[in-house]
């Protein structure tokens, strides 16, 4: 099917961060790099629109280029931050896994490179890009900056060892449901790492939060009617929902379902519970007593060994942690 300038402008306009006008010119590994960053960071998007007529004469033709592709510095610059992308994402969501800057760092950044080596007529040898960045990563074992040199490696072996994809045979496109369906795949494969790092740190952020709105309204503890005004604003999306879904608005329910939620120790303050030799049970009057028996015991004026002082600190920063956690006025 012959396709259309004016088709692909529209979709461009409408959905071109999403990758809606490469998904019609049948440019799937395009349309999947659009969607990991959101039409190349915006910056992508925007350029497209003098592009999109070679696009559009690139998925009409069925001549084949022989010669091997030049690879301009747009192309290249995007696998570069693209490498970097695919692996700053790791590094957030998947720096727990055993071999991480071994095996799944290069195997990440290596993905993203040659993601964007593929894209359009072009494609490259990912075994040879994967190579040069599982030979990279352990020269720079353990730091987060690695993502930029095995990317650049995995560019320039990407660039040197690029060609033109062969011909499709006729009649051989796929439907449009099971190339959806890859796309689904592959955008999943990518965000899940994310969003299981989201959902593990839900708790501390939740805790950050309402320790951070518990600080605000103190402020405005002498402008009881001021304080009262700001509440009822941050509580409005709740309300909102609870109107949009026809449920029923109580305040004291949702703050013991903050309870709640804050209730698990963030990773933090498991440590300061055993630093203070605490359980999870343990009340604020076990915590203050347990400071203080520990800070007397390892006060520096008390205590004449060499690691005295590190070790009162380390307990005084615990007993911090755990205070702010037991703040009675948190919820009030």
């Amino acid at each position: 099917m012959v396709k259309r300038v004016m088709v692909a402008y529209a979709l461009w306009a409408v959905g071109g961060p999403l990758g809606l006008h490469h998904l019609y010119l049948g440019r799937d590994r395009h349309a999947l790099l659009w969607m990991l960053t959101l039409g190349g960071f915006g910056f992508g998007w925007v350029r497209e629109i003098i592009r999109i007529p070679a696009y559009v004469a690139e998925a009409n033709q069925d001549a084949t280029n022989m010669a091997p592709p030049s690879v301009g510095p747009v192309r290249f610059a995007g696998q570069v931050c693209v490498g970097i992308y695919f692996g700053t994402v790791a590094l957030i969501g998947l720096n727990s896994l055993s071999f991480f800057y071994l095996i799944v760092l290069p195997l990440c950044v290596g993905a993203g490179v040659h993601l964007v080596s593929s894209v359009g007529q072009q494609t490259s040898d990912l075994q040879k890009t994967l190579t040069a960045c599982l030979m990279t990563s352990p020269i720079f074992y353990g730091s987060t900056l690695s993502p930029l040199p095995i990317s650049l490696a995995a560019s320039i072996t990407a660039t040197q060892h690029c060609r033109y994809k062969p011909p499709q045979r006729p009649g051989s496109k796929q439907e449009l449901g099971p190339r959806l369906f890859v796309l689904g795949l592959s955008w999943l494969a990518f965000s899940a790492p994310l969003g299981y790092c989201i959902f593990h740190n839900t708790t501390a952020t939740l805790y950050y939060l309402s320790d951070c709105l518990a600080a605000l309204l103190d402020i405005f503890w002498f402008l009881p009617w001021l304080r009262s005004v700001l509440e009822y604003i941050l509580l409005m999306p709740y309300r909102m929902l609870c109107f949009f879904t026809g449920g029923s608005y109580y305040e004291e329910a949702w703050k013991k379902v903050l309870e709640i939620l804050l209730r698990e120790y963030t990773e933090r303050e498991k440590e300061a519970l055993q630093v203070l030799s605490l359980e999870v049970e343990a009340s604020l009057e076990d915590i203050t007593r347990s400071y203080r028996e520990l800070a007397k015991t390892w006060h520096p004026d008390h205590n004449p060994s060499k690691n005295a002082e590190a070790m009162f600190m380390k307990i005084q920063e615990a007993y911090e942690v755990l205070l702010r956690r037991h703040r009675p006025h948190r919820f009030k």
